[in-house]
């Protein structure tokens, strides 16, 4: 069964054991970290930090799912820069990263950070996934022993210009090779793709998917406005995912608690749905 999650940074300044205690109250199975809500750099929080954090968290009876936002509020990483240093910089930090995912308790990491990745002045497309399967080749080999995925995120082309479809996304995934570099999928980002339902892509792409992220297209959570979830949680269901769904909202302004609310009840119900359709 799809287990359901939520992403920590919609707690704005909340102490980080209450989140822990409130997403579990709520019924989420998991919870998903961004790591500039922990310290500047991943690589400042130190391994007592680490095993406190994680106690919180299975204290409460959750789950670690792992890392998002991973290159968001930091300086000197950059996923296609022409700059051989830049890169190799970048290619450590997620492995800095992929780390911290597993002392945390985590399995995976989100790649997105479309500040990171988007083309620079006399860089064209082909070469920047050139650029960007050399620094996930860097990583590649260390995540089996880590026990961590990273999924890499198509994104709207609004929010970036490189990479912009699971399709796309799939060619850079090939390139780099290795069994725990999958595809990410986001109902917000596959929103923007044309020529198919955001159900339809989720049904072809799943089985390649190691983590899913949803929200409505309007930035809240889900149930929060016009989209259906059921037929979303169905193309899963059908694909035989069987990983995280977590809540991922950008609009913060109906309140954290309200939010987590209705968004796992809308979840809920979707799965809920989904499930009894498949069995019957």
């Amino acid at each position: 069964m799809i287990k359901l999650g939520i992403c920590n940074e919609l707690f704005e300044d909340w102490d980080f054991a209450k989140v822990c205690s409130t997403v579990k109250g709520l019924g989420y199975d998991g919870l998903e970290i961004a790591p500039f809500t922990l310290a500047p750099l991943i690589t400042d929080l130190s391994n007592e930090r680490r095993s406190e954090l994680r106690g919180i968290i299975a204290d409460e009876g959750l789950e670690t799912i792992g890392l998002h936002w991973l290159l968001a509020r930091t300086e000197g990483f950059y996923l296609t820069s022409p700059d051989r240093a830049t890169r190799l910089a970048t290619g450590d930090y997620l492995r800095a990263l992929a780390q911290a995912a597993r002392d945390l308790g985590g399995s995976l990491l989100v790649l997105g950070s479309p500040k990171q990745r988007n083309l620079l002045p006399g860089v064209d497309a082909r070469s920047a996934v050139g650029y960007a399967a050399e620094v996930l080749s860097r990583i590649s080999p260390e995540l089996d022993g880590l026990g961590v995925d990273l999924c890499f995120e198509p994104l709207a082309a609004s929010e970036t210009d490189f990479i912009n479809t699971c399709d796309e996304a799939l060619e850079l995934i090939g390139m780099v090779g290795g069994s725990r570099v999958k595809l990410h999928l986001d109902v917000k980002a596959q929103s923007g793709e044309a020529g198919a339902s955001v159900p339809e892509l989720f049904r072809k792409h799943a089985a390649r998917a190691g983590h899913v992220h949803v929200q409505d297209p309007n930035l809240r959570g889900p149930g929060m406005g016009d989209l259906d979830f059921a037929p979303i949680m169905r193309a899963l269901v059908d694909a035989g995912y069987s990983r995280y769904a977590s809540v991922e909202v950008f609009d913060y302004s109906p309140g954290a608690l309200e939010t987590a609310r209705l968004s796992i009840a809308c979840l809920r119900e979707a799965r809920r749905a989904a499930t009894t359709r498949t069995h019957s």
